[in-house]
């Protein structure tokens, strides 16, 4: 354990207190004081570098020392710092219920004072080392499962016998949309701020990840669909959704509530005409609508195995005669304001060899 820049604060309204204290620990810790509890939150607040730990005397004038960690459990940036009180009266209880870790009597024994405050910054510092390491493996289990999700979203495009750039595609038109939205603010851009407009564009390459439940005889069939068989393929958004839900039970996150959204909700139509669930207008997440256009439009200008492609003038016109019954009119409007970061995708779709 590194000792020379921990630091400790020493909150005492009695100099000589504070210069006892000062004398027992600056061989080790870098001491800061504070004469009272107001100066001592005034310091919490405003200084850029926190104590390790802090000692707190009881009794004060004004704020005194349960004011003070009161004051501390409602700041995100202090609630965590040790406090230790420092009192000549009966109150350990208390001070223990208010939430200190430990106590040391006066008049100070200078061994009990280094033997308490080492130990409380000890288990601090493993407590955060311990912390750090789990937030390390939280995020390399994240980037993990979304990998994996990733890589699922590409075999089924494989499977689908498209060139495999449907994901990447559909991602990069959503990220143009989205941003788009953000720049403009209003209700659209507070709503993708407050759920994170880049984990709803990491989410985009799950939307048909539901396809792995449909039979190959209907997923690859060449022709026209029967209505029977049409009803099998509108159930991927239901596999989907049941997929990403079964991920949601084990942690739920906005990159997953992104993920089910757009599963289940990409075939939602602005009229209610749509499916899995005849959502209708702004009752269909907004991050699913997003994906409606950008997934029509990439269907459009790409070629098939069992069609060409679409010039960009036409797949825009088709987008444009479907705002207010499939499409949002809102997103549509956002299409045609980025129309030229769109046309750079025409003619690079393509079927797989």
């Amino acid at each position: 354990m590194n000792q020379e820049k921990t630091r400790v604060l020493v909150v005492d309204d009695i100099e000589t207190n504070r210069i006892i204290l000062e004398e027992i620990l600056a061989d080790i810790y870098e001491i800061e004081q504070a004469k009272d509890g107001i100066e001592a939150v005034s310091k919490l607040v405003n200084s850029p570098v926190k104590p390790n730990l802090i000692l707190l005397d009881v009794m004060m004038p004004g704020l005194d020392g349960f004011g003070v960690i009161s004051f501390m459990k409602t700041n995100p940036m202090l609630q965590k710092i040790p406090v230790i009180f420092i009192t000549a009266s009966d109150q350990e209880v208390q001070g223990l219920r208010a939430g200190a870790v430990d106590y040391i009597s006066k008049p100070f024994e200078p061994e009990i004072v280094r033997l308490r405050v080492a130990n409380q910054i000890e288990l601090t510092l493993y407590r955060e080392e311990l912390e750090g390491l789990v937030a390390q493996k939280a995020n390399e289990l994240i980037v993990t499962r979304e990998h994996f999700l990733d890589t699922m979203a590409n075999l089924i495009e494989y499977r689908s016998l498209e060139s495999g750039l449907h994901v990447k595609r559909t991602k990069d038109l959503a990220r143009v949309l989205t941003m788009q939205l953000v720049r403009r603010g209003g209700s659209y851009g507070d709503e993708l701020q407050a759920g994170n407009p880049n984990t709803l564009v990491k989410a985009v390459p799950l939307h048909d990840i539901g396809k792995i439940g449909i039979p190959d005889n209907i997923l690859l069939k060449p022709g026209r669909l029967t209505p029977e068989e049409f009803a099998i393929i509108e159930t991927h958004t239901v596999i989907g959704g049941q997929v990403i839900q079964s991920l949601i039970e084990v942690g739920e996150d906005d990159y997953l509530k992104h993920c089910y959204n757009i599963c289940r909700f990409h075939h939602e139509r602005w009229d209610g005409k749509g499916y899995p669930d005849k959502l209708v207008g702004d009752n269909i997440p907004l991050a699913a609508r997003i994906v409606a256009v950008v997934d029509v439009y990439d269907a459009l200008v790409s070629e098939r195995c069992y069609k060409k492609a679409m010039p960009h003038e036409e797949a825009v016109k088709i987008i444009c005669e479907g705002e207010g019954s499939q499409f949002d009119p809102e997103i549509v409007k956002t299409l045609l304001e980025v129309e030229d970061q769109f046309i750079k995708w025409e003619g690079k779709a393509g079927i797989r060899s």
